[in-house]
């Protein structure tokens, strides 16, 4: 349902965000219930490919917990959602919605002090936290790592990497969680971080029989979309309230369960 747009590089959203200052944001798109769209007919999404079970490509079409829930906000704007590929760090520093590459980001992405001084964030609609993944054999504790110089795998520009760093780690950073994952399952790392939800994803897996969560090591974040900074007030409400109702009408617990396995009674 939803083929991947291929990622502009660099001197390209240079050139967009000086076409859009001469010709006016949102040039060739439409207005719908108030809310401004950069494509007529369409909900442009910025994500990073691929962070399941949030968004990956299953057979060309990407799929997951985020893009089920962006199509929830699409399906109320009365528009069908398109999925641009682009680099997390382009996502969180704002420089996607400055280039007017897309109307919002659903990037399984922690709300952060940082992070709000470049985007606006939609209310939190999942509770996350970093964890530890390594082999079952040997065992790893937390304080094994620094004592043992383990090495860490990370991906670069997420609140993982921040979270290693502020442990004295010096942790390999990665461009995606794939990579990340194959660097543990090939030995070029001891012990990965990564979400919570992510990992227990991949635990799913029978290739990944051999690891595990490490014991007591564990933060908690919250998810939130994100819009252009203090320019799109209408499509962040549209988002909250559409958040909002998906709680109410079972729309979220079915997503989540589609995705997650059963929702426990906490779950946000």
């Amino acid at each position: 349902m939803h083929p991947i747009a291929p990622s502009r590089p660099p001197a390209l959203l240079a050139i967009a965000a000086l076409l859009l200052t001469a010709c006016g944001a949102g040039a060739g798109g439409a207005t719908v219930q108030g809310v401004r769209l950069i494509g007529s007919g369409l909900l442009t999404t910025c994500t990073h490919l691929p962070y399941a079970p949030f968004q990956f490509d299953r057979r060309g079409t990407v799929v997951g917990f985020d893009v089920d829930l962006m199509d929830l906000v699409a399906r109320r704007l009365g528009v069908r959602q398109k999925i641009v590929d682009t680099d997390f760090t382009a996502i969180t520093s704002g420089r996607v919605f400055a280039a007017g590459e897309c109307d919002v980001a659903a990037a399984g992405m922690t709300i952060n002090g940082r992070r709000a001084a470049k985007v606006d964030f939609s209310r939190p609609y999942f509770d996350s936290g970093q964890v530890l993944m390594a082999r079952r054999r040997p065992r790893v504790r937390p304080d094994d790592i620094a004592r043992d110089r383990l090495r860490v795998g990370v991906v670069t520009g997420t609140t993982g990497q921040e979270y290693a760093r502020a442990r004295g780690w010096a942790p390999k950073a990665y461009e995606n969680s794939v990579t990340e994952l194959g660097a543990l399952r090939t030995g070029q790392v001891d012990v990965l971080v990564q979400d919570d939800p992510v990992v227990r994803y991949w635990l799913t897996d029978r290739d990944n029989a051999d690891f595990t969560i490490v014991a007591g090591a564990r933060t908690r974040e919250r998810y939130g979309f994100a819009v252009r900074r203090g320019r799109d007030p209408g499509l962040l409400r549209l988002i909250d309230q559409v958040i909002a109702q998906s709680r109410d009408n079972g729309d979220y617990r079915r997503i989540y369960e589609k995705w997650m396995g059963p929702m426990p009674p906490d779950a946000g």
